[in-house]
């Protein structure tokens, strides 16, 4: 039995024993801070510069093209679109409360938000450009001179400034105050079923992978550990790091947060609704073929983890 058979065998003995009893007493999960800190006006920068097509090659994207702040910072398409209409090779993730996630990208090849950002950038099929293309266009614009005016005193603008920019934008991307933040912080009470909806959470065990402050993010998981999911060479996971076969499916488990608008969801976006894409973990992850009234609860509840838009798109 691999690790993560053995593991996930070990969750759903220890749910039956009462473990969901024991989660209770703490819980697993924590509120985001309410005022996020970040430099203000160097994020007010990388506003500019995510939103710009400038970065890429043929100026025909940003950022913002597969991160849709509008929409949960993901892409609602199975895959992005890069220079000259390039697909990608896996579904894009939230780009929203990224700087709680312990690695970057779905197989964690990134270990922090800035060593992301330059991956879009350089990636041949999304962004195709090089550092020195996109310090010579930058510093001949004349909005980013006088953007960068203030911090930048000998007037050039190099690649890491531009990169620093871009990471502190997205670590003011943090929507604080859904509605399950605020029941942690005993300012609301959940309603009689988003709170079955919170409890079958915990009993089915999805909060052993899902938990901490981005309720996801922080731990490297088999898609498909109890019942086989199918495995495709296509999609980057960490056995395309690593070479390792019990790496074969694994993934960064993705954050819960504002996962009502983030469809469609998994590495391969093959699950387009949120109901279908529970009946699917809790199957292939959990074991279980999950009732229509647990899929309703979990919906219920998953909807309260919906967060405010953060204060620097207002």
């Amino acid at each position: 039995m691999s690790i993560y058979r053995l593991s996930s065998f070990l969750i759903l003995l220890l749910g039956s024993l009462g473990y969901a009893g024991l989660l209770m007493a703490r819980e697993p999960i924590e509120p985001l801070p309410v005022n996020a800190d970040y430099d203000s006006a160097k994020a007010a920068i990388g506003k500019e510069l995510f939103f710009d097509p400038i970065l890429s090659r043929d100026r025909s994207i940003a950022c913002a093209s597969c991160h849709n702040l509008n929409a949960g910072g993901a892409d609602s398409r199975e895959v992005s679109s890069g220079v000259n209409n390039v697909k990608g090779n896996i579904q894009s993730p939230t780009v929203l409360n990224a700087r709680y996630n312990f690695k970057q990208f779905w197989n964690g090849r990134a270990a922090t938000l800035l060593e992301q950002a330059q991956g879009p950038i350089h990636n041949s099929a999304e962004m195709a450009m090089n550092s020195q293309e996109v310090e010579k266009r930058i510093n001949a614009s004349k909005k980013y001179q006088a953007l960068f005016s203030n911090s930048n005193p000998d007037k050039t603008i190099s690649f890491s400034m531009i990169l620093e920019a871009i990471v502190e934008f997205e670590k003011a991307l943090v929507t604080p105050n859904s509605k399950f933040d605020r029941y942690l912080r005993s300012e609301v009470q959940l309603s009689q079923l988003e709170a079955a909806g919170y409890q079958t959470f915990k009993e089915l065990g999805c909060i052993t992978c899902h938990n901490g402050i981005n309720i996801g993010g922080n731990s490297f998981q088999k898609m498909g550990t109890i019942i086989p999911y199918a495995f495709k060479e296509d999609f980057p996971d960490r056995y395309y790091l690593t070479n390792k076969e019990y790496n074969k499916n694994v993934f960064k488990v993705p954050t819960l947060r504002n996962i009502a608008l983030t469809a469609p969801y998994f590495h391969d976006a093959s699950s387009k609704t949120l109901k279908d894409a529970i009946k699917t973990m809790s199957y292939h992850n959990l074991g279980y073929v999950i009732t229509d009234k647990q899929v309703t609860a979990l919906v219920t509840f998953l909807n309260t983890l919906t967060g405010e838009k953060p204060a620097i798109l207002e």
